[in-house]
């Protein structure tokens, strides 16, 4: 899919206008957040938090690796 989006004026800012299948693509509404992250292909935006991702993927680990101890705690 290749959209062609206009960089328009907001109060003291700019910003494009996502139109509502590109929202509906995206998963998002109005009100919520999405990240912009550069990549080796250019810029993407995406509702996903890669931050939150890697977090997540440390937390799982964590309680793998320390399962017998948070089970003991969680008695």
């Amino acid at each position: 899919m290749t959209k062609t989006l206009k960089i328009v004026t907001v109060g003291n800012s700019v910003g494009v206008i996502l139109s509502k299948e590109i929202l509906e693509k995206l998963r998002v509404q109005k009100g919520d957040s999405i990240f912009v992250i550069e990549t080796s292909q250019g810029i993407e935006l995406t509702p996903y938090n890669p931050e939150f991702a890697t977090q997540m993927k440390i937390a799982e680990q964590v309680m793998s690796e320390d399962r017998d101890a948070l089970r003991k705690l969680a008695g």
